[in-house]
């Protein structure tokens, strides 16, 4: 279905507290979904948590609580999170959902009957952070290029693989005839080199803690969590039933570069073991630093977006992230630079250009006319940006045009008719009736302006666009307060 968008983003591993960087991935992942049901899809938005593995299992276990209550409450407030920066996702899969974890053994069973998985053992320098084995050429230093401050330990276990050499030729194919499939493109090269290189087959459960879903082959075994957690993207949507249907394979995937090697070759790989078509694009986020350091529970700067959204609101706060950052690259979430757009760009143009043309339509109403204004907006550029990936570029268009609105009240004058003179002056009645023209195209500038900036900022767009179509336009309240920086 050309007229369907599907997004899924990563679900995240309920070991520690939600922060911006987790957010960040959200908020785009919310403006890709708005955008598509601006332009008339049918859109299902996929974001969630996961919530088994060793990890969660230690976090429990040095807080004195069982699994199942970690992440019970950690998954609420997960959720609360994301709602408070009107990320409006349509399911919130939890793979301790009992739907998630009957179908991800329907998979793991389809998979054997392909005779794509055997017993075997496996030993190497095994990561607790990434809950996985790391090969040594992605060794940094003898250390994890994702946690250098974990030792790695080295482990042997008997257990259950799935044959992921075999799929190398079909995974460069993919990547061959699909250049979209992995983006931003400079990510590419670094994915598809390493597939060259050569695959090892992937041990797919883990036998020495019990937090997890069974394997269904041999229940003396659990699933490891990063095979069993990529099936949220196809266990979300009902698969293999009419909801799977209609949404796969999806449009967005959207992770972070810790998660790439799983989503670009472990599991298309498993989708095409089963035969099921990957996803479009998956569409790779950079990382995220806090007023410039390492966003960590232990430097104490882990910020709830929850704590942001009091302080900022949650408008300036996706304003922000999506402006500030070049999408695939790693930014650096500075609260200075948050205050100082808000200011510049939302309260002093959106805002005052909103809140003046409505002070001044109150006064004099407008007329119907056609709108020469608007079209010094190109909306073609805006969804190529779109379609590139390119937002910060999108909001940097739709400022540009918000400076032109702005130029033409100051170049028009639509207030100058308020001293009025004699009823009979034909010069007076000419200048009000073109003073309302502009004040229409005005109107209708903005009420496009609101529609173009809703996937960012939802909340207030929906004020403008409320304020501007009701019957009689009053100015109303300051949209955006300044900030004392």
């Amino acid at each position: 279905m050309k007229d369907k968008f599907y997004i899924t983003t990563a679900i995240d591993y309920l070991n520690a507290e939600p922060h911006i960087g987790h957010a960040y991935q959200k908020i785009v992942a919310d403006v890709l979904a708005r955008w598509n049901k601006v332009l008339g899809k049918e859109v299902f938005f996929l974001t969630g948590s996961d919530e088994y593995g060793q990890k969660v299992a230690k976090t429990a276990q040095e807080k004195g609580v069982t699994p199942k209550q970690l992440v019970d409450k950690l998954s609420k407030k997960f959720k609360q999170e994301w709602k408070s920066l009107d990320v409006d996702f349509d399911r919130f899969i939890r793979t301790t959902d009992i739907d998630h974890k009957k179908k991800v053994k329907e998979f793991v069973r389809l998979m054997e009957k392909k005779s794509d998985i055997y017993k075997g053992e496996y030993s190497g320098k095994y990561c607790l952070g990434c809950e996985a084995y790391i090969t040594e050429k992605d060794l940094v230093k003898g250390r994890c290029k994702f946690h250098p401050n974990k030792e790695l330990k080295e482990l042997k276990e008997k257990g259950y693989f799935f044959k992921l050499s075999k799929y190398q030729n079909k995974l460069l194919e993919l990547y061959e005839e699909n250049p979209n499939y992995i983006l931003p493109k400079f990510r590419r090269k670094e994915i598809i080199n390493r597939v060259k290189e050569g695959l090892k087959d992937l041990n797919i459960t883990r036998s020495k803690f019990d937090w997890g879903i069974k394997f269904p082959i041999d229940e003396k075994y659990v699933l490891y969590v990063w095979y069993e957690a990529l099936l949220n993207y196809i266990t979300g949507i009902d698969w293999p039933n009419e909801k799977f249907k209609k949404f796969w394979p999806a449009n967005v995937q959207l992770l972070g570069i810790d998660n790439g090697w799983f989503h670009c070759v472990i599991w298309p790989a498993m989708l095409m073991s089963v035969g099921i078509k990957p996803a479009n694009t998956i569409l790779i986020n950079g990382f995220l630093t806090f007023n410039g350091q390492k966003i960590s529970k232990s430097l104490g700067n882990a910020i709830s977006p929850t704590d942001l959204v009091k302080k900022y609101g949650s408008d300036s706060i996706r304003y922000f992230v999506c402006r500030n950052f070049v999408f695939g690259q790693d930014g650096d979430f500075s609260e200075r630079a948050l205050v100082q757009r808000h200011n510049d760009e939302l309260a002093n143009k959106l805002g005052n250009l909103v809140s003046r043309v409505s002070g001044l339509i109150e006064k004099n109403s407008e007329e119907k006319c056609e709108n020469k204004l608007l079209k010094k907006l190109n909306e073609k550029k805006i969804e190529k940006l779109f379609e590139n990936y390119e937002f910060d570029k999108v909001l940097n268009e739709i400022f540009s045009f918000i400076d032109v609105c702005n130029e033409y009240v100051q170049n028009k004058k639509p207030w100058e008719t308020s001293r009025k003179p004699e009823v009979s002056s034909s010069s007076f009645l000419e200048k009000e009736r073109k003073n309302k023209k502009v004040l229409y195209e005005l109107k209708e500038s903005i009420l496009k302006i609101a529609e173009l900036l809703w996937p960012f900022i939802p909340e207030s767009s929906e004020k403008i666009k409320k304020q501007f179509s009701a019957k009689k336009i009053k100015k109303g309240e300051i949209l955006f307060k300044k900030i004392d920086i």
